[in-house]
C-alpha cells in the first residue's frame, strides 16, 4: 500500500513540476446539442444516405396501408422505420431488440428515427408485414443504380449459396421414423383413452356424477404430437405423388422427342442405354424424406460447414459493379432447372438483355444452353468439376460435327477465351455472398417459410446495391 500511495504521490508531483495538462473532462458537464438532427452526423455519412433514398423512392405501397386504418394511436411513420430497418441491414444488424436498443443508443439511429424510440415488437411486425414490399422496393433501388451506370449487363454471374433457416435440424424427422412413431402414439392414446376410461368410471361409482371431462394433460401432448406427425407425412406423401407426375411427363416428353428422331445407330434399332428407373412406389416417399416440425419449408442442405437446415438463395450479379439484379430463394438443395426462371427475371427487372452468362456446373442442362443461344446469349456454363490447378489443353481446329451440346461446352470452356471469361465468375459473384455473409454476418433468416423468406432476402439484397451505389455511385437526385 505504500508503495502504490508513493507512486501516486510521485506522478502527480511529477506532473506538476514538468506543467502537463490533459483535457477537460466533466461528466456532468452541460453541454449544447446542434439545432438539426442531421448536424450530429458527419457529410457524407451513410445514414444520410439512406434517409435520402427512403425520400426520393416511392413507399406509397406501404403508407397506403396505413391509411385505411382510422383507429387507435398513430403509429410511427412508415418512412422512419423502413430508415432504421435499412440501416441495420445495411450494418449487419438484423435483431429487432437490437435494432430497438440502438434507436437510444446510437447516433445514426436516433438520426433517422428523429429521437423516437419504437419498441422491438412494433419494428419486428413492421417487417413481417412488409415483406412482399420488400420486392418492390428492391426494383427501386435498381432503378438508382441503373440511372447512376451501374448496371451494364455485358457479362452478369449466377450463382447459389446455401443460408440458415431459422430451425434446427435437430427438429426435423424422417418419413420411415415418421411411421414409428405413429404407430407408437397412437397406442400410447388409446391406452390413456382406455385409462382415463377405467379412472372415470371407477370414480363415477365412487362420487357420483363429476364435471371431471377435461383431456387429460399427457394425452393431449400425444395427440398433438401425432397430429403434426400426421401433418407432416401428407406433405412428403403430396411432394412424392407431384414428383412422380412431373417424372411421367418428362419421360412422356423424351419418349416423343425419340420417336421424332427416329433409329440412333446403323442397324435401324433403337440407342441402348440404361433402363428409366420406375416411380418409387407409386408416388410413396422415400424413407429417409425429412421434414422440420419448426420450419416445414426448410430444407437439410450440405454446405461448408456439414449439413445444415437452410435455404437454397439465387443472385444474379453484374459484372461492374457486384449489382445484383435478380434474386430468389428456392427449397431445394441443387440448382438445376433455376437458370431460366432467372434470365427472364433479370430482364424484366432491367428491361434489358444480357450479353453472356457464367454460372457453375450445377445450372448445365442442354436444354437450357440451346435456349440462351436462341436469345442471343452466350452462355459459360461448367459441365462438370475441374481439379485445383488444372490447366487444360487449349483444343484446335474446328469443332467436330458429331459433338453434343455438353461436348460443345466443355470444348469452349477449354479455350483461352473461354477459360478467361469463366475465370471472371469468382470474382463477379463469389465476392457478393462473402460480403453478404462474412462482412456483415448475414447467415441466418430471422423468419420462417419460404415466402416470408423471400421477402427478408430481397431486403438484404436491397441493402447490398444500396452500399454498392453509396460506395461507388454518383446520384443525381433531381434526375432521378
Amino acid at each position: 500500500m505504500y508503495c502504490n500511495t508513493e507512486s501516486l504521490w510521485y506522478s502527480q508531483w511529477r506532473l506538476r513540476i514538468l506543467g502537463k495538462k490533459f483535457r477537460d473532462y466533466d461528466p456532468n458537464q452541460l453541454i449544447l446539442l446542434p439545432p438539426g438532427l442531421n448536424e450530429w452526423l458527419p457529410d457524407g455519412h451513410l445514414a444520410n444516405f439512406v434517409s435520402d433514398v427512403v425520400d426520393h423512392i416511392d413507399i406509397s405501397i406501404i403508407t397506403k396501408q396505413y391509411e385505411q386504418e382510422l383507429r387507435g394511436f398513430p403509429p410511427y411513420h412508415p418512412a422512419m422505420l423502413l430508415k432504421i430497418l435499412v440501416y441495420a441491414y445495411c450494418t449487419g444488424m438484423y435483431s429487432s431488440r437490437k435494432i430497438a436498443k440502438a434507436c437510444q443508443d446510437v447516433v445514426a439511429f436516433r438520426v433517422l428515427s428523429a429521437n423516437q424510440f419504437p419498441d422491438f415488437r412494433t419494428i419486428s411486425d413492421f417487417r413481417k408485414r412488409h415483406l412482399v414490399t420488400f420486392k418492390e422496393l428492391f426494383l427501386e433501388v435498381l432503378k438508382i443504380a441503373q440511372h447512376a451506370g451501374m448496371v451494364k449487363l455485358g457479362h452478369v454471374s449466377l450463382d447459389g449459396s446455401k443460408i440458415r433457416a431459422n430451425a434446427s435440424k435437430h427438429k426435423a424427422m424422417s418419413y420411415e421414423r415418421m411411421k414409428q412413431q405413429e404407430q407408437r402414439l397412437r397406442q400410447e392414446i388409446a391406452e390413456l383413452t382406455q385409462q382415463a376410461e377405467r379412472t372415470d368410471h371407477s370414480e363415477d361409482k365412487k362420487y357420483g356424477n363429476t364435471m371431471g371431462d377435461e383431456l387429460p394433460e399427457e394425452l393431449a401432448r400425444r395427440e398433438t404430437r401425432l397430429a403434426k406427425i400426421q401433418e407432416a407425412m401428407s406433405s412428403l406423401e403430396k411432394e412424392a405423388k407431384e414428383r412422380v407426375e412431373q417424372q411421367q411427363q418428362k419421360d412422356e416428353q423424351q419418349d416423343k422427342k425419340d420417336d421424332d428422331n427416329g433409329p440412333t445407330n446403323q442397324t435401324g434399332a433403337r440407342k441402348r442405354g440404361r433402363p428409366r428407373k420406375e416411380s418409387h412406389l407409386a408416388g410413396v416417399p422415400e424413407d429417409k424424406a425429412q421434414r422440420n416440425f419448426t420450419d416445414p419449408e426448410s430444407r437439410i442442405m450440405k454446405s461448408k460447414d456439414g449439413f445444415i437446415q437452410a435455404y437454397n438463395v439465387q443472385a444474379v450479379v453484374d459484372e461492374e459493379y457486384q449489382i445484383i439484379v435478380a434474386t430468389d430463394v428456392i427449397d431445394h438443395t441443387n440448382d438445376h432447372g433455376v437458370l431460366r426462371t432467372m434470365v427472364e427475371m433479370t430482364a424484366e427487372n432491367t428491361k434489358a438483355t444480357m450479353h453472356k452468362i457464367s454460372c457453375d456446373a450445377g445450372y448445365f442442362a442442354e436444354d437450357d444452353v440451346t435456349w440462351l443461344q436462341e436469345k442471343e446469349i452466350d452462355p459459360y456454363i461448367a459441365t462438370g468439376r475441374q481439379k485445383h490447378n488444372e490447366v487444360p489443353e487449349s483444343p484446335r481446329g474446328r469443332i467436330p460435327k458429331h459433338y453434343t451440346i455438353k461436348q460443345r461446352m466443355t470444348r469452349k470452356l477449354k479455350t483461352k477465351k473461354g477459360r478467361a471469361v469463366y475465370a471472371r465468375r469468382k470474382a463477379i459473384v463469389e465476392p457478393v455472398y462473402g460480403q453478404i455473409k462474412g462482412c456483415r454476418r448475414f447467415d441466418q433468416f430471422s423468419l420462417r417459410s419460404l415466402e416470408k423468406v423471400r421477402g427478408e432476402w430481397s431486403l438484404v439484397t436491397m441493402c447490398h446495391n444500396l452500399l454498392k451505389i453509396f460506395k461507388y455511385g454518383h446520384i443525381n437526385w433531381a434526375t432521378c
